[in-house]
């Protein structure tokens, strides 16, 4: 059996962008991998940024289900203390009715934006402070059913329809051990962020395995490291692919929330000293070449953390460029592709 790949889908808008371009091109990739034989196609949540357009979550993972087949959808996740919990259940079991057996739950206790934005989110800086992540997964999982709020609680008789529908299976997002800890107590799926976090992947992937305690959801513990990957059929181009991913990393860092640039667009920006370390960082993130060097790398990297599951997520300016990443990995990986059909265009 290959090593299972699947997608994390930032929508990320691109420098000539038309408005809505970036959202019309998620379905199309989820086209694609649907086809391709990846695993999950799963959604961030972000907000008030000019570089990605997933902000709606639930929205887009409503529109991708409905595009695709066989692909399990899901989010990449929620970041719960953005939303009341009683609506995160009624909206997943809203999407577990429409599309039984496919849909993902991933939560994140992250704002997933600035603080300004976030307080907007949450309307309140109390809200703001608290640090209440596990009592929101409780009540969550209780209007869903699948706890119990203490007796005489006021939300105990509130409970989150559509009744009859199980709440689709639940992950924890990570990018320390805070995560992990939590996954691993509570019994459930851990996704790490190795893509921005790469240093304390050794030690949260290590800790999630040696504390899991196996629950109704899961027996054993499921771990996903989630990778920047850029593939291209030459090592020139995948190089040159590479820069827009430093030029990403540098708006991140430096506050500016803009489109991806194309790798031509870069070389017309001369970095100073202090850019150029910051783009070298940028570039260490990335798994990026031909499709049989990436998959020598990815599969260290799942042998290094213990990972049972990669999760891909490709910041490519070109839309066509960024299908064809996903095409050549999932070739060099042997997935289990779907033969009828073929890749659209990109919208």
């Amino acid at each position: 059996m290959p090593l299972p790949l699947s997608v994390l889908d930032l929508a990320p808008v691109s420098s000539g962008d038309q408005p809505g371009q970036a959202l019309r091109r998620t379905l199309d990739l989820a086209r694609a991998a649907d086809r391709l034989g990846y695993t999950r196609y799963w959604l961030a949540e972000h907000h008030n940024t000019g570089t990605f357009a997933s902000t709606a979550t639930e929205l887009l993972i409503a529109l991708v289900a409905r595009e695709t087949t066989r692909i399990r959808v899901g989010s990449g996740g929620i970041m719960l203390p953005n939303h009341a919990p009683l609506r995160v259940a009624e909206n997943f079991k809203t999407l577990e009715a429409f599309y039984p057996g496919r849909i993902d739950l991933a939560l994140g206790r992250a704002p997933g934006t600035d603080g300004v934005t976030a307080l907007a989110l949450r309307r309140s800086a109390q809200a703001l402070r608290a640090d209440d992540f596990p009592e929101q997964i409780h009540e969550l999982r209780a209007f869903a059913g699948e706890a119990r709020f203490p007796d005489g609680h006021p939300f105990a008789r509130v409970r989150a329809t559509p009744d009859g529908v199980p709440l689709p299976p639940l992950w924890l997002l990570g990018s320390s051990t805070y995560g992990a800890a939590l996954a691993a107590r509570l019994g459930l799926g851990f996704a790490f962020a190795y893509h921005f976090s790469p240093d304390a992947a050794g030690m949260a992937m290590r800790s999630y395995r040696e504390q899991f305690v196996p629950s109704e959801h899961l027996a054993r513990p499921h771990a996903i490291l989630a990778v920047s990957v850029m593939v291209a059929e030459t090592r020139e181009r995948a190089e040159a692919l590479a820069r827009t991913q430093e030029h990403l990393t540098l708006g991140i860092r430096g506050g500016r929330d803009l489109p991806l640039v194309s790798p031509e667009e870069a070389l017309t920006r001369p970095l100073t000293p202090q850019e150029q370390e910051v783009a070298r960082y940028g570039r260490a993130l990335l798994v990026h070449g031909t499709p049989d060097e990436v998959r020598v790398r990815l599969e260290d990297l799942a042998g290094r953390y213990g990972a049972d599951e990669l999760m891909i997520t490709s910041n490519i300016h070109d839309h066509e460029e960024r299908v064809r990443s996903y095409e050549l990995l999932a070739g060099a990986f042997g997935l289990p592709a779907r033969t009828e059909g073929r890749v659209s265009a990109p919208a």
